[in-house]
């Protein structure tokens, strides 16, 4: 059973949630800067500040107002949900090497523009593999395994695929 990236849709059936949404999922960072702390709240230590806006993250817990979540490079903290925007269509290169885009959604395609490392781009859709992406005025299709934040993820305990 998995859901798809950007699906904010209400778990119904699912373990209850603050928000109503599934954990885990993805969210994106609204503002820059925003604080990460050591937990859910602004008296726990301030462990770092993310200054890029668009950030992919995954959350996985939550309370009514803080999102415990997981960066790209694996890092835990917890933000305030004022920081991310849910459902926020956002992917990350993370490899170290640059990405062909490429005009549709197979292998051999034209490629259309590159994704640098550490590139952060919107997303616009998945079909099956393959994930189409925006960055500044180009676009083009990347496989979802190269693309941090693309992943499909599995439901929380007790739901049902809608």
């Amino acid at each position: 059973m998995t859901a798809c990236h950007g699906d904010t849709r209400p778990a119904t059936g699912c373990r209850e949630t603050p928000s109503g949404l599934p954990v885990p999922r993805f969210v994106a960072l609204k503002h820059d800067p925003a604080n990460a702390r050591g937990g859910p709240g602004d008296d726990y230590r301030l462990l770092w500040v993310y200054h890029n806006k668009g950030l992919p993250l995954q959350v996985f817990e939550e309370t009514t107002d803080w999102r415990r979540v997981k960066d790209p490079d694996g890092q835990l903290a917890w933000v305030h949900k004022r920081v991310v925007l849910e459902g926020g269509h956002s992917v990350m290169r993370t490899a170290t090497t640059p990405l062909s885009l490429r005009d549709h959604p197979a292998a051999d395609a034209r490629v259309t523009a590159v994704l640098s490392s550490r590139a952060i781009a919107g997303l616009r859709k998945c079909v099956d593999n393959w994930c189409q992406v925006t960055v500044d005025r180009a676009s083009g299709w990347a496989l979802r395994s190269e693309l941090w934040g693309a992943e499909v993820l599995p439901l929380g305990e007790g739901c049902r695929q809608p």
